[in-house]
């Protein structure tokens, strides 16, 4: 169907840009709940965590339930799978199959397409708190405090993990991305303050509370069980780790 000479309709061109990255969001989203490895990290280990030590006097957690204390811990650690290990697992194999190149040459941008990926963490982790919020109710959970607070916590875990894991994974080969992101998930689940206390580590507790992940835990925990207002320090501490995070990963992030 002609319009004119040489001119045709419908005009071929690329889509709007929301609507590209709501479809890559899309994809991305998918991807990552078909993706065995992912769904064991964020799902099935948070969930096991939760129900196993809410359940088994294993760990001293302090006066109270026990998963008065995990929870806000394991939704910290939900934050950290997605943001951090998941993506940049993902991100890294995606790198290395040129999958990144290929993309960046289509018509979304290369910021439309970290966007897309964001998105697909955040509707990711919004089914993580759903699933983790509702069996911790059944255990027995009784939460407090400002939902405000919350929010502004885990989005900001997210904002810090989402650049740390991209750093990792624009920087490093694939299968380096693999081990170390998986070691530091394991590291930080033992000494971020997700299951021990950080007043079990001594003199470290102070080292250990400016991670991100310690950071995240302990101001959900102050608010979620202690009913604190905003936690102004351990979100200070958030928004210094997603600064440097994300600017580190937007200066040095290889795309091949």
């Amino acid at each position: 169907m002609t319009t004119a000479p040489g001119t045709y309709a419908p005009r071929p061109g690329a889509a709007p840009l929301p609507r590209m990255i709501g479809a890559q969001a899309a994809l991305e989203t998918r991807m990552l709940l078909r993706n065995g490895e992912q769904l064991l990290l964020t799902v099935v280990i948070p969930t096991l965590l939760l129900v196993l030590f809410s359940s088994v006097d294993v760990v001293d957690t302090g006066s109270g339930k026990a998963v008065d204390f995990l929870a806000p811990g394991i939704l910290a650690l939900a934050v950290m799978s997605t943001a951090f290990t998941g993506q940049a697992i993902a991100t890294g194999f995606e790198r290395r199959y040129g999958v990144l190149k290929r993309l960046a040459s289509s018509p979304l941008p290369r910021w439309g397409l970290m966007t897309a990926k964001t998105a697909a963490v955040l509707v990711t982790e919004v089914l993580q708190v759903i699933l983790l919020t509702v069996i911790a109710f059944a255990l027995g959970w009784s939460p407090h405090g400002n939902p405000a607070a919350v929010l502004l916590l885990l989005v900001l875990g997210t904002a810090a993990f989402s650049g740390l894991g991209l750093l990792m994974a624009g920087t490093l080969k694939a299968e380096a991305t693999l081990a170390a992101a998986n070691l530091v998930f394991l590291l930080l689940l033992v000494g971020g303050g997700v299951i021990v206390p950080l007043e079990k580590f001594g003199a470290a507790q102070h080292v250990l509370g400016l991670l991100p992940i310690s950071a995240l835990s302990d101001g959900l925990r102050d608010v979620l069980q202690h009913g604190a207002g905003m936690p102004w320090g351990d979100l200070a501490i958030l928004a210094v780790w997603a600064v440097v995070g994300l600017a580190a990963a937007g200066k040095f992030f290889r795309w091949e």
